[in-house]
């Protein structure tokens, strides 16, 4: 027995190991990169994955509440950076890492997450081009989403003077550039759109950059805040070869904030050269109707009807005269068909007389009352004759007449008929019915006839 108590249990050596680990503490918080493997993506759910590279591999697990912090979509192959701990995994006596954060490794990962996030974003239809709304030609207050510090401002400020001083333009500094960066853009633009209507027209930008300095504008909260702006967006982030999701989603991008400027206001000198130019045609028109209307007015001025009104009514004479003469030949023609109308009606009408009607129904009557009185005649004497035939048969075939001719019926004791001698037995007494009178007599012998023999 004491040679059995040095030999531990599996559950008791995995304890002991899962004690070293969590003891160590080298393994409380790791910094470990590597390439994913074996990942598949499991909705709403934790992920089970391996970390490897060129010489070895490790199990990973990730609970979900840390993977939903996760800001780009991990695939198979991708390098990325993870920290967490390491521990054992008791049921199986195996040890893997238990991975908190992870993010993609280089500026490949952010060119892989810029390419995720926008495949994202275009299939929900925030690029589509068909919910770009169109820049209003003559602003009266533009609102700039930008550094207070930058060139970006002082661009806008100076192009928009020159070309339309008409236009207030206002500021809502923002950071452009860190970690902070994409809240701040966010809550400028918030407090922009908290004013309602005022505003015509946004510009959000900033100045060329690296793609992690140009990073906040790709952001997902910054990008689903300018799609939401109710005013139409001009985006100038960085320069011509820069493009940032702000760009795809804002319904306008423009190269440079001087272009943005230009995009947002109308140039002044050219709308005053439109205006004049406008006069102009306005005025060459006017005077081209003016012209054209004086020629008429002098042709009706010289005409015939002006000069002698009396034929402007001559035809319309000879038309009322026609029209008379119609109006009375067709009234003629209508009092005639009524007049005919009538007399044909009226004929109806005596044709139809109540006395003639009345002398009709009265012959139908006398006619129906002599039918009766004949059918009623000819039924009676059928019933009279059906009862002098049904009468002679009943005497015809009355029992009396048959005792009449000499025939008796005979009863038993109880006033039955007797019809066989099956219904009576000898020295029974039974009673003879004459034809006037009756007898009764006691049975001494019976007789039976069989087949034409009579025997006892």
């Amino acid at each position: 027995m004491a040679s059995e108590n040095k030999y531990l249990t599996v559950t008791t050596l995995n304890y002991y190991i899962t004690q070293k680990f969590k003891n160590d503490p080298y393994l409380h918080k790791v910094f470990l990169q590597g390439e994913l493997s074996n990942f598949r993506f499991r909705r709403n759910s934790h992920q089970y994955f391996s970390l490897k590279d060129e010489k070895s591999k490790i199990n990973v697990v990730m609970f979900r509440s840390y993977f939903n912090k996760v800001k780009f979509r991990p695939e198979e192959g991708m390098k990325v950076y993870v920290t967490g701990y390491v521990s054992v995994y008791s049921p199986q006596g195996s040890y893997q890492f238990y991975a908190e954060t992870m993010e993609p490794a280089g500026l490949g990962a952010l060119y892989e997450q810029l390419k995720q996030l926008q495949a994202k974003l275009s299939k929900e239809g925030l690029f589509d081009p068909a919910h770009k709304k169109p820049l209003p030609h003559f602003p009266d207050n533009i609102a700039v989403v930008t550094s207070a510090s930058g060139a970006v401002i002082h661009d806008i400020l100076v192009t928009a003077n020159r070309r339309f001083p008409h236009a207030e333009v206002d500021l809502f500094p923002a950071q452009v550039q860190g970690d902070a960066a994409a809240d701040s853009l966010v809550r400028a633009m918030r407090q922009i759109a908290s004013y309602g209507d005022k505003y015509d027209v946004m510009i959000i930008g900033r100045g060329g950059g690296s793609l992690e300095n140009l990073w906040p504008f790709n952001e997902e909260e910054v990008v689903r805040q300018v799609y939401s702006m109710k005013m139409p967006v001009i985006s100038s982030v960085g320069h011509e070869t820069d493009t940032t999701l702000c760009d795809l989603v804002a319904d306008k991008r423009a190269a440079t904030p001087t272009a943005a400027a230009e995009y947002a206001t109308p140039n002044l000198a050219d709308e005053l050269a439109n205006i004049r130019q406008m006069q102009n045609s306005l005025l060459a028109s006017m005077q081209g109707i003016i012209r054209v209307r004086r020629d008429a007015l002098n042709r009706i001025n010289n005409s015939v009807i002006m000069r002698e009104p009396t034929r402007l009514y001559d035809q319309q004479a000879q038309t009322l005269d026609i029209l008379k003469q119609r109006l009375q030949s067709s009234m003629q023609n209508k009092v005639e068909r009524a007049r005919q109308s009538y007399n044909l009606l009226w004929q109806k009408l005596m044709s139809a007389s109540p006395d003639k009607k009345i002398d009709q129904f009265l012959q139908q009557r006398d006619f129906y009352n002599r039918r009766l009185f004949d059918n009623m005649n000819h039924f009676l004497k059928g019933k009279r004759n059906q009862f002098s035939q049904l009468t002679q048969q009943l005497d015809d075939y009355s029992p009396l007449k048959t005792l009449d001719r000499g025939f008796v019926y005979t009863t038993d004791d109880q006033g039955k008929t007797v019809s066989s001698i099956k219904q009576i037995k000898e020295k029974e007494l039974i009673k003879l019915h004459f034809k006037d009178g009756d007898a009764s007599a006691t049975v001494k012998s019976i007789r039976r006839n069989n087949n034409g023999n009579k025997e006892k």
